[in-house]
C-alpha cells in the first residue's frame, strides 16, 4: 500500500539559504498556503540549504500547529557535500549506518516522528543492495519511514534494489524540455513495476533559457494560453500529468499566485493533439 501523496508536491529546495532564504514566519505562511490549495506533500533533501533547510522548515512547521497527519513529508539522503560535515570531496554514502543516522537526523530537523517517504538521492557505484535493504527494513520496523523509493536512478539501478526491498517511487527529471524518461525505458519500467515517478524541475528550461527550443515552446504556449485560459506553467504541468505513468510534479515555486493556480493543472485534461504539439515543438521536428 503506497503512501497517498498530493497530485502536486511542494518542493522546498529553494525555500532556504540556497535561494529565497525565507524567514520562519514566511515558511509557515507558505506551508499553510500550500495546504489550503490541496498541496499537502512537501519534498525535502537533507542537503538542501547545505543541510539547513530541513531544520528551518521544521521550526516553521512546529510554529504552524498544522496536524502532522494531514501532510506528507518526503526527504532524501546519500549526498555528502563539500564544505559541510568536514567532507573534502563530494561523494555518496549508502552504508546502513549512514542511512539510519541520516533519517534520524532529518526527523530531528523536521520535528517529526516519521517520514512518509525516504528517497536515495542519487545512485552510487559503491552502493550495496543488501546493506541498503537492511537499513530500510529496520527504519520501517521502527516506524521512522513509511515508504521507500529512489531518485535519479535508471531502470537497472532500481531493479538492483527492488530485488532486495520494495521500491514505490523514483524522482527523476521530466518536463517538456527534458523528456528522456519517457523514451529511454524509465517510465516503461516504472509502469511495469507499479513505481510512481515524481518529476523534479517540471517546467524544465522554458522560462530559464532563451534558445531555439524554448522560443518554439513559448510561441506555441501563447496560443494554448488563449485556448485554455490558463497560464503557461499550468499547461506545462498538465503536459506532465497526462502521461500514463501518473507522474507527480514537484513544483518549487514560492509565488503564492502560482501556488494557487497549480491544482488547475490537475483538473485540466490537455487535448491529445496539444500534448503532441508541445512535444513536437520541444523536439524541433515531427514525431518519428
Amino acid at each position: 500500500m503506497k503512501t497517498k501523496l498530493s497530485p502536486i508536491i511542494a518542493g522546498t529546495m529553494n525555500w532556504g539559504i540556497w535561494d529565497k532564504n525565507l524567514s520562519k514566519s514566511e515558511m509557515e505562511h507558505l506551508i499553510n498556503i500550500c495546504i489550503e490549495n490541496k498541496i499537502t506533500t512537501f519534498d525535502h533533501a537533507d542537503i538542501y540549504g547545505n543541510y539547513t533547510t530541513e531544520a528551518d522548515f521544521g521550526k516553521a512547521f512546529k510554529q504552524s500547529t498544522v496536524d502532522r497527519n494531514t501532510i506528507q513529508l518526503i526527504s532524501k539522503c546519500g549526498i555528502q557535500n563539500i564544505n559541510a560535515r568536514n567532507n573534502t570531496i563530494k561523494h555518496y554514502d549508502y552504508s546502513k549506518e549512514y542511512i539510519i543516522w541520516s533519517v534520524e537526523n532529518s526527523l530531528k530537523n523536521l520535528q517529526t516522528d516519521y517520514l512518509d517517504v525516504l528517497l536515495l538521492h542519487r545512485p552510487s557505484p559503491l552502493m550495496v543492495a543488501d546493506e541498503i535493504a537492511e537499513a530500510i527494513d529496520q527504519l520501517k520496523k521502527e516506524g521512522k519511514i513509511i515508504d521507500f523509493g529512489v531518485s535519479n536512478f535508471t531502470a537497472s539501478q532500481t531493479e538492483l534494489l527492488r530485488q532486495k526491498t520494495e521500491i514505490n517511487y523514483n524522482q527523476v527529471q521530466f518536463s517538456a524540455t527534458h523528456y528522456e524518461a519517457m523514451l529511454d525505458g524509465s517510465f516503461d519500467y516504472m509502469q511495469q513495476h507499479n513505481i510512481i515517478p515524481m518529476s523534479w524541475n517540471p517546467l524544465g528550461t522554458v522560462f530559464r533559457e532563451d534558445i531555439e527550443q524554448t522560443r518554439r515552446l513559448k510561441k506555441l504556449l501563447v496560443q494554448l494560453v488563449d485556448k485554455y485560459h490558463l497560464g503557461s506553467d499550468t499547461l506545462l504541468l498538465s503536459w506532465i500529468l497526462k502521461h500514463p505513468a501518473k507522474v507527480i510534479p514537484v513544483a518549487g515555486t514560492v509565488n503564492i499566485a502560482r501556488i494557487q493556480a497549480l491544482m488547475k493543472a490537475v483538473e485540466l485534461d490537455l487535448d491529445q493533439l496539444d500534448w503532441f504539439a508541445i512535444w513536437t515543438e520541444s523536439m524541433g521536428n515531427k514525431v518519428p
